[in-house]
């Protein structure tokens, strides 16, 4: 039976969800709506427990449909394959508020799935895909603690948004999204552009009330139609067993958890483990699994008591201590900008590379984002942490990691205009104890600012810590592996002096108070500002100057109209200029012209080449220009790239010459003038460095008077009108000169016998008038000439 509960958000929208009527073999299935944004989210239990297994088997899936947003996949299959990065974060998002709240050592498989069916690019997909999984997980037989409500809030000019639209989010100082249970807070994340601690606070207020009418309705539908909770095998240790490993191996134990040393401390346990097996296996025998199980849980136990009773740390730290720090720039040649950041055991190699804007990752996803200029990749070997297994490429712990590290540097990058590069951020681990994507914010920071970006202030992360005991607490500062693993709390704190860039709050228990929230953001605020001062004692500023090895980009802005002029026909001149200049050139729509290159030569004579393409030839103006071809009229001149004059025969020389090979060959260098430049856009010139009769060239201008010749009428007057610069008809292989008119006396000297000619190659083939040059003859009447 369809069932549909509802909740009015109080700005004309509303969420829906549905059960019932799709998806009716799953444990449990809804449809959530808002807007024309549809999201299917299924939850199934496998009927028996997985054996051999130490840990809770739960999967969570966001399976990205094109279709959704009305669009077909791209690359040659045309289906969706790999889950798109985005995917794989919210898939992280599913799991992490709700894998507290199963039964403690449930070993039966559960899997989430969530299937965006529509998007409306106004309302986000990922949020309700988190609401529909709680939902899914609450009226289904899956034993489950919840439900939970989340919810997403911005803040936009001070102001807290409920569920922001995606344009909304665009314009949000805060992206804050916030998952609890009805009295506490199990998963937070945060995207923002230095915020404060109490910022955060009041935003996680401003959602209380709409994770509570969340709950409220997922418990009403749970009433409709809700299913009562199967029994499961729950896996815990003997009594026995736990009693036995406690007599034998307490004190042990707490002796072999109190080293600072990673490595050593970790061969100490597992030897200790080994021999608790060896000795208590007569007494259990075929239980070795339940032994093993019962240390694990020991030294969880002893970490706890110490801390809790003692404040003492695994490492010997007070509990709001930093572990020593070392940082270095500059430590790899040839990258663009580079850094080694070491925090305790953990190292983090970072490594910044500088790209052209045509280099911009594109993406292919249902999200309205379609392409990122700053990217952030995390990389975990096996070797950090001392082990040998294969190399698989990016899990979804790396790329979760290196998303969360991403959106604690984004808000400092410089944007496109000031800065109009593409950025991309490596973090290589080369140690591991704990708080490896933390220190990659730090690393990143350094190499960014090593390599000369821009940002305005250095970002620093630190993870912290909880250890719970009833009402008692301790927050930790710049948690290590040991006590992430038998803490309850890891929550991710990134920003700069000013306020907060990110957060990532992950919880292994049933949530945590605002009281721990509150407390835990200050003392992140401590160790942040210790961070930062030790980052800025190694490099305090972006520099200066870009490494030799980055590429240089000259950014010119151009009338959108000449963008075709740029690019010629089929791309053949944009392409000739990145050939010959080894330029990448980037246009946009709006006249923007970003012109990339290593060598700042080569850069630069791309910049000049766009600059003559586009240029506006103007009358008066002086060219150095090239010839290129040879006319018994005249010769053309290349005066700017694409663009070519004619300069008359009587205007190349001061002597009359019968020859325009007697004045220039093709390839010789002259400087030109432009003296006209007709309604259809032909070009005149006339040659300003004429040679003097003996043999020197002048600055020139107009010929010298001759004094030996009668005047004459201007010749432009003396032609006819019906054949006006037909003489330039053979340009395009019109008639001869003669035949157009003109000057009588220049007709009367073409028309005497000519000393007997050398026989001549023919001419080369017609060529297409080059780009920016058009010459169309104009008809003219029959003179009765062949």
């Amino acid at each position: 039976m369809a069932s549909t509960v509802s909740l009015d958000l109080g700005d004309g929208r509303t969420l829906i969800i549905e059960t019932g009527h799709v998806a009716r073999q799953a444990n449990g299935a809804v449809v959530v709506k808002m807007g024309d944004t549809v999201v299917l989210v299924t939850a199934v239990m496998s009927r028996e427990a997985r054996e051999g297994i130490d840990f809770f088997p739960l999967t969570c899936d966001y399976e990205e449909r094109m279709y959704a947003a009305g669009k077909i996949p791209g690359g040659f299959p045309k289906r969706e394959g790999r889950p798109s990065e985005k995917a794989v974060i919210t898939s992280r998002l599913i799991d992490r508020p709700h894998r507290p709240l199963f039964p403690e050592g449930m070993r039966n498989d559960v899997q989430i799935i969530a299937m965006p069916l529509s998007v409306d690019m106004e309302n986000a997909p990922d949020v309700m895909a988190v609401i529909g999984a709680s939902a899914a997980l609450t009226i289904s037989d899956i034993p489950f603690s919840g439900p939970t409500g989340s919810v997403r809030v911005g803040l936009i000019d001070g102001q807290f948004v409920a569920f922001p639209t995606q344009p909304q989010l665009e314009a949000c100082e805060m992206d804050l999204l916030v998952c609890g249970t009805k009295d506490a807070i199990t998963t937070i994340d945060v995207a923002a552009s230095q915020v404060t601690e109490s910022e955060v606070l009041d935003a996680i207020d401003f959602s209380r009330p709409y994770i509570a009418r969340l709950i409220e309705l997922q418990e009403q539908l749970a009433a409709q139609v809700g299913k009562p909770k199967a029994d499961v095998i729950i896996v815990k240790p003997d009594p026995a067993v736990m009693e036995a490993v406690e007599r034998n191996a307490a004190d042990k134990v707490a002796q072999a958890v109190v080293d600072p040393d990673k490595a050593s401390r970790e061969t100490a346990i597992t030897e200790l483990i080994d021999d608790i097996v060896a000795e208590l296996l007569p007494e259990f025998p075929d239980r070795e699994s339940d032994i093993r199980m019962a240390a694990d849980k020991l030294v969880k136990q002893e970490v706890r008591r110490l801390i809790l009773d003692k404040g003492l740390r695994p490492d010997g730290r007070k509990v709001d201590e930093v572990r020593p720090i070392t940082c270095e720039v500059g430590v790899l040649p040839r990258t663009h900008g580079s850094s080694l950041f070491t925090r305790g055991q953990t190292q983090v190699l970072g490594t910044c590379t500088l790209g052209s804007l045509d280099e911009e990752q594109m993406l292919d996803s249902i999200s309205p984002e379609t392409s990122k200029r700053f990217l952030h990749h995390y990389n975990f070997p096996p070797f950090s942490v001392g082990e040998a297994r294969p190399l698989r490429g990016a899990g979804r712990r790396e790329i979760g990691h290196g998303a969360l590290a991403e959106r604690a540097l984004k808000s400092v990058i410089p944007p496109t205009d000031q800065f109009p590069y593409v950025i991309r951020l490596v973090s290589d681990v080369l140690e591991s104890n704990g708080s490896s994507s933390m220190a990659s914010v730090c690393a990143g920071s350094l190499a960014l600012m090593d390599a000369g970006v821009k940002i305005p202030t250095a970002v620093a992360g630190v993870a912290m810590g909880l250890m719970t005991d009833g009402d008692r607490y301790s927050i930790l500062t710049d948690i290590q592996g040991m006590e992430d693993f038998g803490g309850d709390m890891d929550f991710k704190v990134a920003g700069t002096r000013t306020g907060i860039t990110a957060i990532q709050l992950d919880t292994k228990i049933r949530g945590i108070s605002q009281e721990i929230i509150r407390d835990t953001l200050e003392r992140a605020r401590q160790a942040r500002l210790h961070i930062l001062d030790r980052m800025v004692a190694a490099i305090a500023e972006p520099r200066e100057n870009l490494s030799q090895y980055a590429p240089r980009i000259f950014i010119l802005e151009i009338h959108p109209d000449k963008i075709g002029d740029v690019i010629g026909p089929g791309g053949r001149i944009i392409k000739k200029i990145q050939a010959e200049t080894g330029a990448r050139i980037d246009i946009e729509q709006d006249g923007k012209v970003y012109i990339a290159c290593v060598d700042a030569a080569g850069g630069d004579r791309a910049r000049k080449w766009v600059e003559d393409l586009t240029r506006e030839v103007k009358v008066g103006e002086v060219y150095p220009g090239r010839v290129t071809r040879l006319m018994s009229f005249g010769a053309f001149v290349e005066i700017l790239p694409g663009k070519e004059g004619l300069v008359h025969i009587s205007q190349l020389s001061r002597e009359r010459l019968r020859s325009v090979e007697d004045a220039v060959k093709v390839g010789d260098d002259i400087v030109v003038q432009v003296v006209e430049i007709d309604s259809q856009g032909r070009i005149n010139l006339a040659r300003k460095d004429l040679p003097e009769p003996n043999g020197k060239a002048t600055g020139g201008g107009k010929p010298p008077e001759r004094h030996d010749r009668q005047a004459r009428p201007d010749r432009r007057e003396e032609r006819r009108p019906d054949a006006a610069r037909a003489d330039r008809g053979e340009r395009h292989g019109g008639q001869p000169p003669s035949q157009a008119g003109g000057s009588g006396r220049r007709d009367r000297e073409r028309e005497r016998p000519q000393p007997q000619q050398q026989p001549q190659k023919p001419p080369p083939p017609r060529e297409e008038p080059p780009v920016g040059v058009t010459f169309r003859p104009k008809p003219r009447p029959n003179s009765g000439q062949e």
